[in-house]
């Protein structure tokens, strides 16, 4: 890899179809928005984001939503990852039970 390098493969999109497509393409300002979306194996959009130009995005919170996506669907469906859950700590089980009652059984780590 070169230096300065991105490590990930881009592209580039100047007439703005892949925008349109996926309704990011501002035609007033002849941009596209900052568009993130998390596309699972099957095609389905599971997150989208998007936001004005001027506003960058976090990679690390994508990568950390695209890990919590990963382990749902590789329990399929029987675990869910809470607000600020990360890859390591306790999931939660799905349920009746669980109505209501998330603060009560998770317990976040605290920065």
């Amino acid at each position: 890899m070169v230096e300065g390098s991105v490590p990930f493969h881009m592209a580039s999109d100047q007439a703005g179809n892949v925008g349109r497509a996926y309704g990011v393409y501002d035609e007033n300002m002849g941009i596209e928005l900052r568009g993130r979306f998390i596309i699972d194996p099957d095609g389905v959009i599971q997150a989208m984001e998007v936001l004005t130009p001027p506003v960058g995005r976090k990679f690390a919170e994508t990568l950390r939503q695209i890990q919590a996506f990963q382990l749902v669907r590789a329990s399929g469906g029987k675990e869910a990852t809470p607000a600020g859950w990360e890859p390591g700590q306790m999931t939660l089980k799905p349920g009746p039970d669980l109505v209501g009652r998330v603060w009560e059984v998770w317990k976040p780590v605290m920065e």
